[in-house]
C-alpha cells in the first residue's frame, strides 16, 4: 500500500483512538497485541470504525489532528458503530 491512512479505533468501553499508519490491519493487530501506542495498551480489544486514505505523510498528520480536534465527528462515528 502506498501512502498513509488515518484511522479511528473504538474499544468496548467506548473509548476512541485516532492514528496514522501505512497498513491499518497490521497496526490494529499491534494495538490489540499491546505493542501499539501506549494509550491503547491494556484497553482493547480495539476495532477499526473509520479509515481514510491513502494520502501523503504530511496530509495524514494534518488530517489526524483535525479528527482529534473534531469531537462531533468522533461522537458521530461512535454512535454509528455502537
Amino acid at each position: 500500500m502506498d501512502g498513509y491512512f488515518v484511522y479511528v479505533l473504538l474499544n468496548p468501553a467506548g473509548i476512541a483512538y485516532t492514528g496514522i499508519a501505512r497498513d491499518v490491519v497490521s497496526r490494529l493487530a499491534a494495538h490489540n497485541a499491546g505493542k501499539g501506542a501506549r494509550f491503547t495498551r491494556g484497553r482493547g480489544p480495539w476495532r477499526v470504525i473509520h479509515s481514510e486514505g491513502p494520502m501523503s505523510h504530511g496530509d495524514a498528520l494534518r488530517r489526524e489532528m483535525a479528527v482529534k480536534r473534531d469531537r462531533l465527528f468522533k461522537a458521530r462515528l461512535k454512535r454509528q458503530n455502537a
